[in-house]
């Protein structure tokens, strides 16, 4: 682990025992039924195979996911250095944040906790000058032209998803997209941030940064329309399968948001679907 990983690590939080729900996996898999696209693994990236996805004239055919295997996750946080480094975010800046969380055991693991994508958001109805919205492809972004830095957002957030820019952003070169919701670099002091799944690397084929730097092939990303997701290490799962048979759930289920990043258990986490098992 290097030096500034290390750092990182020590400034992890560690949380009580939290449930994981997997009525949303059914979600999922009835999404991902509707598609007839397919995608495959190309060096660690996100690219159409020859196959077309399907198309309708009501929408876009993508709609982004996530899923998370915590069975493989070691803590690393090589995830969190790949989101900083990538979109020049100050340290305490943890977009893709890596809890340490207690089972029933008493036994701790490994969290990552991206923003969840929801699709019921918190955030978005909640903000008084609209700059909180989801996109057609069920990405959640921040209009920073629009922010005003009320930080309503944060409150309403049940995942501690978001960061505010207390002072100036970190220097930036120039950068391969323009400064935009789906790509906020640098970004706007006394606004608020977050993770965006590198948004505007998506139509180029390329998966988020987190994933393809975590050397432990942890996270997928992934279309729920084409049922296919990818991870770092060039795998490719069916979403659907992969969630039903690997126990796939999503965490707090209860507040009604419908998170799009799924996680497989690994560590004896709370399986309980019906409440939430933390004190």
């Amino acid at each position: 682990m290097s030096e500034t990983t290390s750092e990182m690590a020590s400034a992890a939080g560690t949380t009580t025992p939290v449930t994981i729900q997997r009525r949303s996996v059914l979600r999922a898999a009835a999404l991902g039924g509707i598609g007839l696209g397919v995608l495959g693994a190309v060096g660690g990236t996100v690219a159409l195979a020859a196959e077309p996805s399907s198309t309708t004239s009501s929408g876009p055919t993508k709609q982004w996911c996530m899923v998370i295997d915590l069975r493989m996750c070691n803590g690393c946080q090589l995830c969190t250095v790949a989101c900083q480094t990538a979109h020049f975010l100050h340290e305490d800046q943890t977009w893709m944040k890596v809890y340490t969380m207690t089972n029933a055991a008493g036994e701790e693991y490994p969290m990552p906790r991206p923003c969840m994508q929801c699709e019921d958001p918190a955030c978005v109805p909640v903000c008084p000058v609209g700059a909180n919205f989801r996109t057609p492809e069920g990405l959640v972004l921040v209009d920073q032209s629009k922010c005003i830095g009320t930080r309503i957002c944060m409150n309403a957030c049940p995942y501690e998803a978001r960061y505010f820019n207390w002072g100036a952003p970190e220097p930036a070169p120039k950068q391969p997209f323009a400064q935009s919701p789906e790509w906020p670099v640098p970004q706007v002091q006394g606004t608020v941030g977050k993770c965006i799944d590198c948004a505007a690397m998506l139509p180029t084929g390329q998966i988020p940064e987190c994933a393809t730097h975590c050397a432990m092939g942890v996270i997928y990303f992934g279309d729920l329309t084409s049922d296919t997701a990818v991870n770092g290490q060039g795998q490719t799962i069916k979403i659907s399968s992969f969630l039903a048979d690997n126990n796939g759930m999503v965490f707090k289920e209860e507040y009604g948001t419908h998170p799009r990043v799924y996680y497989i258990p690994g560590h004896g986490q709370d399986l309980v679907s019906d409440h939430d098992a933390a004190s």
